[in-house]
């Protein structure tokens, strides 16, 4: 419970400590070389997120070049509700297999923060029930979409707070970033500021998926 309290108050600091940074212009074009679909954390405010989403696609923008990018905000609630991140789940399964359909050589950039990622997680199979914030899973990404996802970028991820990661075949391209002390993804944490730092991981993420792209 004070886990779940503390998403809402730091998601609430973040909307009033970081709404003066300029977010990048989120686009939903037409077959794109990669689709960049991002679920944002509860209560993150922003186009895709003001504390991950919105710096992760603007470094993604910086250090692939020669493709052209486009991206989604995943239509979710984001917040504390039991049906939140399901529905999320249900809304980019959704998203990527229609856009998969649409534009077959379109390829995918997952990028999940907090509930966020509880949402990314179950898209590719792996259960955050029993997570904060988490759910049952209720869709996953077909077979035949799976080798267009390029990467996976998680950040202050709450399974791994209750023992689980991603695995299997999607496991070598995903980042999955716990800050030290992150009581949402660090079993034990107590630094509820950790939270809030994943800014600063923009960079390194975004290399990691350029090297896969």
């Amino acid at each position: 419970m004070r886990i779940r309290w503390c998403l809402a108050a730091l998601s609430l600091v973040a909307g009033a400590g970081l709404t003066s940074l300029t977010a990048p212009t989120a686009t939903a074009a037409a077959c794109a070389d990669l689709d960049v679909v991002a679920a944002r954390g509860t209560f993150e405010p922003g186009t895709l997120g003001t504390i991950v989403g919105d710096p992760v696609y603007a470094a993604l923008q910086r250090k692939i070049t020669g493709k052209s990018l486009s991206s989604h905000r995943v239509d979710y609630p984001a917040d504390l509700s039991l049906t939140s991140a399901a529905r999320g789940n249900a809304e980019l399964v959704d998203h990527v297999t229609s856009q998969s359909a649409a534009c077959p050589d379109q390829r995918f950039i997952l990028v999940g923060y907090s509930q966020g990622a509880n949402v990314v997680d179950n898209s590719l199979g792996i259960s955050s029930e029993g997570a904060v914030v988490g759910s049952r899973i209720v869709a996953t990404l077909p077979a035949a979409v799976e080798p267009k996802v390029a990467a996976v970028l998680l950040f202050g991820n709450p399974i791994r707070a209750i023992g689980r990661s991603v695995t299997g075949i999607y496991q070598s391209r995903t980042l999955d970033l716990c800050a030290t002390g992150d009581p949402v993804c660090e079993k034990g944490g107590t630094d509820t500021l950790a939270h809030l730092g994943y800014t600063t991981d923009a960079d390194q993420a975004a290399t990691f998926a350029a090297g896969r792209v």
